[in-house]
């Protein structure tokens, strides 16, 4: 990476302004999840061992550019606290007197998390008065944040107008596992797209298949390709409009050589919910009134084959309706031939992570991306402005 990093920083006695991804789930005030906290503690310790004030900024959610107690980040300072065996500082907003005041009182070896920062609509607008008054804080920026990295917000991109900006440890290891997806592949590589809708990941279809020996597509995006085969799709969600382009990028497959795997079998359904009629079919036999909810254990074995041997996977989305049991044995089938490829694994999408998760293989993945729409714009080979606006070394 071209880009200064944390290493190069000399934050002693230093106000450092981080900007992390603390975007959890949350339920009734209460944090579910708090992955996203624990990966950027080796960040926060590395700055805090080497004497800085650790100033934090995050949003949650998407309140409406005002205040709202939901959307307070004050649950994620006490779980933070709890994580860096410290207590994390809370601020009651993120600019003005209620943030300056205590960023100024701020020594080194403490930490200071700030409110909310979409409680500001300036924020998602990139205000370069907001981005300064943000800076102001601080002597020196470092993004941790890779989930935004994608997002030419304030504290994303406009605070580096202002201060020295660096990569912290998490967004350096995510630019790291995935530029070996865009740059000097290793081969064979096997990536696999999953999802309901080709619409959301046709650029990263078209990229890959620059790069890529063979292509996986499952989930729902996988109906509209065998639509395109002129396959019987029955009640499946298939995007009529998108018909086309699937088959542009079945002949496109073919003129590059790479393979491309669609289902030979579907678990179909006679209607969409958890307690449904289900059984396995043909992919290209769906019955009229039924529809496609997973991949079936055909498809499962011939997709786990074609990860066999691999040197690199890359895995984006689910193979079917995940969230239902009875729907989520593709997925789940996948998730344990990715772990066992033996292949440097680069997994991203909140779907793809969970089935890892569930199965409890996340110590066999070589990286899990903590930014779904980052990794795929990144995966789409768009240059990312949280990135590009880093200071260069």
């Amino acid at each position: 990476m071209n880009k200064k990093t944390i290493r190069e920083l000399d934050p002693a006695g230093k106000k450092v302004l981080v900007r992390v991804d603390y975007n959890v789930p949350m339920d009734g005030g209460g944090i579910t999840d708090d992955t996203r906290i624990r990966a950027t503690l080796p960040t926060l310790r590395h700055l805090l061992d080497k004497g800085a004030a650790v100033i934090l900024a995050s949003h949650l959610g998407r309140p409406k550019g005002g205040p709202a107690p939901e959307f307070s980040l004050a649950p994620v300072a006490k779980r933070l606290s709890a994580l860096l065996g410290q207590e994390v500082l809370f601020a009651a907003d993120c600019v003005g007197e209620a943030a300056e005041g205590p960023a100024k009182a701020l020594k080194p070896g403490q930490v200071l998390l700030l409110e909310n920062l979409r409680f500001h609509k300036e924020e998602e607008k990139n205000d370069p008065e907001f981005a300064r008054r943000l800076a102001s804080l601080a002597d020196t920026y470092v993004n941790d944040a890779f989930g935004v990295s994608h997002r030419a917000h304030a504290s994303v991109a406009g605070v580096t107008e202002y201060l020295p900006a660096a990569a912290g440890f998490l967004l350096e290891k995510e630019i790291d596992f995935l530029s070996r997806a865009v740059e000097n592949p290793a081969h064979p590589y096997v990536a696999i797209i999953g999802g309901a809708k080709v619409s959301d990941k046709i650029g990263v279809i078209a990229n890959l298949l620059t790069r890529v020996d063979t292509l996986i597509i499952g989930g729902g995006m996988a109906n509209t390709f065998l639509a395109a085969k002129g396959c019987a799709t029955g009640r499946s969600l298939v995007e009529q409009d998108k018909i086309a382009l699937a088959a542009s990028l079945i002949k496109e497959a073919a003129d590059r050589k790479v393979k491309l795997l669609l289902p030979s079998d579907v678990v179909v359904a006679d209607r969409f919910a958890a307690d449904a009629a289900a059984r396995v079919a043909a992919a290209d036999a769906i019955p009229a009134d039924w529809m496609a909810l997973d991949i079936g254990p055909a498809s499962a074995d011939a997709f786990a084959a074609a990860l066999a041997g691999a040197k690199l996977i890359v895995w984006n989305g689910p193979m079917g309706v995940f969230e239902m049991d009875a729907f989520a044995k593709g997925t789940v089938a996948v998730a344990k031939a990715v772990a066992a490829s033996g292949a440097v694994s680069v997994v991203g999408g909140g779907d793809s992570v969970a089935a890892i998760e569930k199965a409890g293989l996340q110590d066999k993945i070589s990286h899990i991306s903590t930014g779904g729409g980052a990794s795929l714009e990144f995966l789409e080979g768009k240059v990312l402005p949280g990135v590009a606006a880093l200071s260069d070394k």
